[in-house]
């Protein structure tokens, strides 16, 4: 399902196109983006510009924009989205059920949670008790749930290559049952789920690639295909 339809950039209200976020290149000569899959990658870069977008949507979206949901409150510094007041979502329908997961201010999360006894609602162990995969895990399976849309920001951070095939299943059933994805990462195996569609933050403005030309891709198969030219070179 596709509840997210647009995201709208108020490119005319930015305050400063030299000031980051709103000078960065992939946001440059676009003005609406189109969401057509249940899964959306953001990849590219560090710096490109893939999370300070997702985490606009996330306050678009009522979303805590250090990881949570509607439902939480907690303070953490540096927390508020410079871009969040210069986009507009257009939804069919719009939904309010989701969860924003953001793996660099994860510990922050699981400490509110851990703070407010939240963790009877996460499989009933505190996620600090857990490994980092572990938690993040605990977090896909008790609070993602069918109908609604989640926004994760690197999820393969914690997660073994295993793992991240794991979650891969997880995300399947979900979208079955009617969730939307749009996920910033830099991971080939995650990107690689079929029927998604992946926007390169690298091009200027940014676009829709294939999964078999995007960067991530390209590097890990020439290097797996022969590491000795990489290290020796």
């Amino acid at each position: 399902m596709v509840y997210l339809r647009t995201i709208k950039l108020l490119r005319e209200e930015f305050p400063d196109t030299k000031q980051y976020p709103f000078g960065l290149p992939s946001l440059q000569k676009i003005d609406e983006i189109e969401l057509e899959s249940s899964v959306t990658f953001f990849v590219g870069e560090n710096g490109s510009g893939k999370s300070t977008l997702l985490e606009a949507i996330a306050y678009q979206c009522g979303f805590h924009t250090a990881g949570g949901s509607r439902n939480n409150y907690y303070e953490v510094e540096k927390s508020e989205s410079s871009l969040g007041d210069y986009i507009r979502l257009s939804w069919m329908p719009k939904l309010t059920n989701g969860f924003f997961l953001r793996a660099e201010s994860f510990y922050q999360f699981a400490s509110h949670i851990d703070d407010t006894n939240g963790y009877k609602n996460y499989g009933g162990r505190s996620l600090h008790e857990q490994s980092h995969g572990e938690s993040f895990f605990s977090v896909f399976a008790n609070r993602f749930s069918g109908k609604g849309i989640y926004l994760l920001d690197e999820p393969e951070a914690a997660l073994s290559p295993m793992r991240q095939l794991a979650f891969l299943y997880v995300m399947k059933d979900l979208i079955e049952d009617g969730a939307q994805f749009l996920i910033a990462t830099h991971s080939p195996i995650l990107m690689g789920l079929p029927g998604t569609k992946i926007l390169n933050f690298d091009a200027s403005p940014l676009e829709a690639i294939r999964y078999e030309d995007t960067e991530h891709y390209q590097i890990t198969r020439r290097f797996l295909e022969n590491p000795h030219k990489y290290l020796t070179e």
